[in-house]
């Protein structure tokens, strides 16, 4: 509790502010999503990648 007193002697009682949480329940900030499809599209091409070596012999179709 904040009390205030002014210039005559009164005071003024003023509650406590609450604390405030934020709760998201499970969506994430973008940067976190933007880093959560980079590493899906990462695994895309790494298994893109075991199995065109696979088939041909050669990463990627024979690009290299």
């Amino acid at each position: 509790m904040t009390v205030t007193t002014n210039d005559r002697g009164q005071q003024n009682m003023w509650a406590k502010e609450p604390t405030m949480y934020y709760h998201n329940y499970g969506m994430r900030t973008p940067n976190e999503q933007k880093e959560m499809y980079n590493g899906r599209w990462a695994m895309v091409g790494f298994v893109s990648g075991i199995i065109s070596y696979m088939v041909t012999g050669n990463f990627f179709f024979g690009i290299f």
